[in-house]
Protein backbone atom coordinates (compact mmCIF):
# COMPACT_ATOMS: atom_id res chain seq x y z
CA UNK A 1 0.00 0.00 0.00
CA UNK A 2 1.73 3.19 -0.52
CA UNK A 3 0.90 6.53 1.48
CA UNK A 4 1.27 9.94 0.38
CA UNK A 5 3.15 10.75 3.52
CA UNK A 6 5.59 9.11 6.20
CA UNK A 7 3.35 10.30 8.99
CA UNK A 8 0.25 8.65 7.51
CA UNK A 9 1.94 5.61 7.01
CA UNK A 10 3.38 5.28 10.65
CA UNK A 11 -0.83 6.63 12.04
CA UNK A 12 -2.19 3.84 9.84
CA UNK A 13 0.33 1.07 11.14
CA UNK A 14 -0.35 1.41 14.68
CA UNK A 15 -3.82 1.88 14.30
CA UNK A 16 -4.26 -1.15 12.23
CA UNK A 17 -2.86 -3.29 15.14
CA UNK A 18 -6.16 -2.67 17.09
CA UNK A 19 -7.55 -5.85 16.94
CA UNK A 20 -10.31 -6.24 13.98
CA UNK A 21 -8.67 -3.08 11.76
CA UNK A 22 -6.89 -4.13 9.28
CA UNK A 23 -4.88 -1.88 6.81
CA UNK A 24 -7.91 -0.51 5.03
CA UNK A 25 -10.02 0.42 7.65
CA UNK A 26 -7.02 1.66 9.37
CA UNK A 27 -6.22 4.24 6.76
CA UNK A 28 -9.79 5.17 6.45
CA UNK A 29 -9.69 6.33 10.19
CA UNK A 30 -6.53 7.63 9.85
CA UNK A 31 -7.98 10.10 6.69
CA UNK A 32 -10.92 10.82 8.54
CA UNK A 33 -8.73 12.26 11.93
CA UNK A 34 -7.00 14.25 9.39
CA UNK A 35 -9.63 15.87 7.93
CA UNK A 36 -11.40 16.62 11.32
CA UNK A 37 -9.96 20.03 13.30
CA UNK A 38 -6.88 19.90 15.54
CA UNK A 39 -9.41 20.13 18.62
CA UNK A 40 -11.20 16.87 17.84
CA UNK A 41 -7.90 14.85 17.03
CA UNK A 42 -6.35 16.30 20.70
CA UNK A 43 -9.52 15.38 22.25
CA UNK A 44 -9.22 11.73 21.42
CA UNK A 45 -5.35 11.50 22.09
CA UNK A 46 -6.44 13.09 25.22
CA UNK A 47 -8.30 10.87 26.20
CA UNK A 48 -6.74 7.87 25.37
CA UNK A 49 -3.49 9.19 27.11
CA UNK A 50 -6.00 9.72 30.39
CA UNK A 51 -7.46 6.73 30.44
CA UNK A 52 -3.92 4.77 29.54
CA UNK A 53 -2.22 6.51 33.02
CA UNK A 54 -5.47 7.15 35.20
CA UNK A 55 -6.93 3.45 34.16
CA UNK A 56 -7.12 0.89 37.44
CA UNK A 57 -8.08 -2.62 38.33
CA UNK A 58 -10.49 -3.08 41.34
CA UNK A 59 -8.42 -4.83 44.36
CA UNK A 60 -11.53 -7.30 44.84
CA UNK A 61 -12.60 -8.06 41.56
CA UNK A 62 -9.94 -7.08 39.24
CA UNK A 63 -12.53 -5.37 37.11
CA UNK A 64 -11.84 -2.21 35.07
CA UNK A 65 -12.25 0.70 37.26
CA UNK A 66 -11.46 4.49 38.01
CA UNK A 67 -11.23 4.17 41.68
CA UNK A 68 -9.35 1.57 43.97
CA UNK A 69 -12.71 -0.50 44.30
CA UNK A 70 -15.15 -0.70 41.23
CA UNK A 71 -18.55 0.88 41.40
CA UNK A 72 -19.81 -2.97 41.54
CA UNK A 73 -17.76 -4.19 44.51
CA UNK A 74 -18.67 -0.87 46.42
CA UNK A 75 -22.59 -1.33 45.92
CA UNK A 76 -24.72 -2.49 48.64
CA UNK A 77 -27.37 -3.49 46.93
CA UNK A 78 -25.50 -6.32 45.33
CA UNK A 79 -25.80 -9.73 46.91
CA UNK A 80 -22.09 -10.60 48.41
CA UNK A 81 -22.84 -14.28 48.65
CA UNK A 82 -23.36 -14.26 44.79
CA UNK A 83 -20.11 -14.58 42.50
CA UNK A 84 -19.19 -14.95 39.51
CA UNK A 85 -16.37 -16.00 38.12
CA UNK A 86 -15.61 -14.79 34.45
CA UNK A 87 -13.04 -14.30 31.89
CA UNK A 88 -11.96 -10.77 30.77
CA UNK A 89 -13.91 -6.93 31.47
CA UNK A 90 -16.09 -7.46 28.59
CA UNK A 91 -17.58 -10.76 30.30
CA UNK A 92 -18.48 -8.46 33.11
CA UNK A 93 -20.19 -5.74 30.38
CA UNK A 94 -22.17 -8.61 28.61
CA UNK A 95 -23.36 -10.21 31.40
CA UNK A 96 -24.73 -7.03 33.52
CA UNK A 97 -26.23 -5.63 29.82
CA UNK A 98 -28.49 -8.42 30.72
CA UNK A 99 -29.65 -6.44 34.00
CA UNK A 100 -30.32 -10.61 35.16
CA UNK A 101 -27.42 -11.12 37.67
CA UNK A 102 -27.56 -8.67 40.91
CA UNK A 103 -23.96 -10.93 42.36
CA UNK A 104 -20.83 -9.61 42.47
CA UNK A 105 -17.61 -10.59 40.11
CA UNK A 106 -13.87 -12.37 39.65
CA UNK A 107 -12.14 -11.51 36.86
CA UNK A 108 -9.17 -13.70 35.95
CA UNK A 109 -8.02 -11.87 32.94
CA UNK A 110 -7.75 -15.00 30.79
CA UNK A 111 -8.43 -18.75 30.90
CA UNK A 112 -5.52 -21.76 31.56
CA UNK A 113 -3.98 -22.55 27.71
CA UNK A 114 -0.49 -23.98 27.84
CA UNK A 115 -0.41 -23.36 24.20
CA UNK A 116 -0.22 -19.77 24.70
CA UNK A 117 2.23 -20.07 27.93
CA UNK A 118 -1.03 -19.42 30.53
CA UNK A 119 -0.88 -21.30 33.34
CA UNK A 120 -3.23 -21.05 36.59
CA UNK A 121 -0.12 -18.37 38.47
CA UNK A 122 -0.81 -16.17 35.14
CA UNK A 123 -4.28 -15.58 36.47
CA UNK A 124 -6.32 -14.23 39.38
CA UNK A 125 -6.94 -18.06 40.56
CA UNK A 126 -5.10 -17.57 43.88
CA UNK A 127 -6.86 -13.80 44.26
CA UNK A 128 -10.20 -16.08 43.84
CA UNK A 129 -9.12 -18.68 46.64
CA UNK A 130 -7.85 -16.00 49.25
CA UNK A 131 -11.23 -13.91 48.79
CA UNK A 132 -13.33 -16.90 49.32
CA UNK A 133 -11.19 -17.75 51.83
CA UNK A 134 -11.53 -14.29 53.74
CA UNK A 135 -15.39 -14.21 53.06
CA UNK A 136 -15.43 -16.83 56.03
CA UNK A 137 -18.72 -18.48 54.56
CA UNK A 138 -20.58 -15.15 53.51
CA UNK A 139 -19.81 -16.59 49.55
CA UNK A 140 -22.70 -19.25 49.27
CA UNK A 141 -22.61 -19.78 45.28
CA UNK A 142 -19.86 -19.03 42.56
CA UNK A 143 -20.68 -19.04 39.23
CA UNK A 144 -18.44 -20.14 36.45
CA UNK A 145 -19.09 -17.85 33.79
CA UNK A 146 -16.10 -19.32 31.43
CA UNK A 147 -16.27 -19.44 27.23
CA UNK A 148 -17.42 -22.80 26.52
CA UNK A 149 -14.01 -24.19 24.84
CA UNK A 150 -10.88 -26.80 25.79
CA UNK A 151 -9.43 -23.99 27.68
CA UNK A 152 -12.71 -22.84 29.64
CA UNK A 153 -13.46 -26.10 30.10
CA UNK A 154 -10.19 -26.50 31.86
CA UNK A 155 -9.88 -23.34 34.09
CA UNK A 156 -13.48 -24.33 35.62
CA UNK A 157 -12.50 -27.62 36.42
CA UNK A 158 -9.06 -26.04 37.86
CA UNK A 159 -11.01 -23.90 40.01
CA UNK A 160 -13.59 -26.18 40.61
CA UNK A 161 -10.89 -28.65 42.20
CA UNK A 162 -8.93 -25.68 43.90
CA UNK A 163 -12.39 -24.60 45.95
CA UNK A 164 -13.64 -28.27 46.24
CA UNK A 165 -12.42 -27.90 50.34
CA UNK A 166 -14.86 -24.50 50.76
CA UNK A 167 -18.79 -25.29 51.80
CA UNK A 168 -19.67 -23.07 48.27
CA UNK A 169 -22.11 -23.91 45.95
CA UNK A 170 -19.92 -23.90 42.29
CA UNK A 171 -22.22 -23.82 39.52
CA UNK A 172 -21.77 -23.33 35.82
CA UNK A 173 -23.77 -21.26 33.42
CA UNK A 174 -26.02 -23.43 31.31
CA UNK A 175 -25.13 -23.85 27.60
CA UNK A 176 -27.76 -24.77 25.01
CA UNK A 177 -29.78 -23.59 21.79
CA UNK A 178 -29.99 -19.76 21.39
CA UNK A 179 -32.90 -18.11 20.99
CA UNK A 180 -33.89 -18.22 17.15
CA UNK A 181 -31.67 -21.04 16.87
CA UNK A 182 -32.31 -24.06 14.21
CA UNK A 183 -31.72 -27.52 15.79
CA UNK A 184 -30.65 -28.27 12.18
CA UNK A 185 -27.48 -25.94 12.41
CA UNK A 186 -26.61 -26.50 15.89
CA UNK A 187 -23.08 -28.26 16.87
CA UNK A 188 -23.49 -31.70 18.20
CA UNK A 189 -22.00 -30.98 21.63
CA UNK A 190 -24.16 -28.02 22.29
CA UNK A 191 -27.23 -29.68 21.47
CA UNK A 192 -26.08 -32.84 23.38
CA UNK A 193 -25.49 -30.53 26.63
CA UNK A 194 -28.84 -29.03 26.08
CA UNK A 195 -30.73 -32.31 25.69
CA UNK A 196 -28.76 -33.22 29.03
CA UNK A 197 -29.12 -30.07 30.75
CA UNK A 198 -32.90 -29.53 30.08
CA UNK A 199 -35.17 -28.00 32.33
CA UNK A 200 -38.98 -27.81 32.90
CA UNK A 201 -41.73 -26.61 30.50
Amino acid sequence: MEFPSKLIEEAVNEVSKLPGIGKKTALRLVLHLVKESEHKTAALTDALNRMRQQIRFCKTCFNISDTEECSICQSHRRDKSLLCVVEETNDVMAIENTAQFTGVYHVLGGVISPMNGVGPADLKIDALVDRVTKAQGTVKEIVLALSPTMEGDTTAFYINKRLSNFPVKITSIARGVPVGGELEYTDEITLGRSILGRVPF
